[in-house]
């Protein structure tokens, strides 16, 4: 028999659980305006040292906090389905949960690499361990963490797209769907396919294309999912 593929697209919202700010919601990173100017590709280059000390404060946070149960819930459904998450997230917690396959758009906190190209020199390094001016990536460059700053690409969009376009069942949960292009993800679904979204604001973008909204924490919102799919 074969197994459906449920693909999952997360934000913050799925990981606010374990501990983590939510970005652009109340009281999210992004209403501190100088983490938001310490948080671009501008206070890389031309401001390091704070720049990778305010990515190192990130790493350590993340170090310190565990999957929640949102995470521990998707992951375990890959007893019974195909499951492919593809998440706004820099945390390592799908990962840490269980999930085997996992897309990354924004990069990995637990990652660093070259500052002359992102893509290049990425390895796995502690989180606990600061990333400091003057330490060297595998070309010699300034070694950054392995994260989409403001100002830089998106990765893996393309792949992204097509594991939308071909599910069998999609799952939204915890993002804002503001910044593009995951803001356009929601549109690749296929109309035939059963769509939902967990979060407890309205998202009437969603509901609009025919996603079921559980309106809730992304927790509560995955044990009404589960109880949803046995019914399809």
């Amino acid at each position: 028999m074969v197994r459906q593929h449920v693909v999952f697209l997360t934000g913050a919202g799925v990981s606010a659980e374990s501990g983590l700010s939510t970005f652009r919601g109340k009281n999210g990173l992004w209403t501190n305006e100088e983490w938001l100017r310490l948080a671009s590709s501008d206070a890389l280059y031309n401001d390091t040292q704070k720049c990778l000390e305010f990515y190192n404060l990130r790493r350590k946070h993340l170090a310190e906090v565990f999957p929640n149960e949102a995470h521990r819930m998707i992951a375990e459904m890959e007893k019974d389905y195909e499951v492919t998450v593809i998440t706004q997230n820099v945390d390592n917690l799908h990962e840490r949960a269980g999930s085997t396959k996992v897309i990354h758009l924004h990069g990995e906190l637990s990652k660093v690499c070259s500052m002359n190209n992102r893509a290049t020199c990425v390895k796995e390094y502690p989180l606990t361990t600061p990333i400091n001016v003057g330490d060297k990536a595998e070309d010699g460059s300034q070694l950054r963490p392995y994260v989409v700053m403001f100002g830089e690409y998106v990765s893996n969009t393309s792949i992204a797209i097509n594991y939308i376009s071909n599910a069998d069942i999609f799952v939204v949960i915890g993002t804002s769907l503001m910044v593009y292009p995951v803001s356009d993800f929601i549109n690749y679904a296929h109309r035939e396919v059963p769509k939902f979204v967990i979060d407890p604001d309205e998202r009437l973008e969603c509901t609009q294309l025919g996603f079921t909204h559980f309106k809730t924490t992304a927790s509560e919102g995955m044990k009404l999912l589960l109880d949803a799919l046995k019914e399809l």
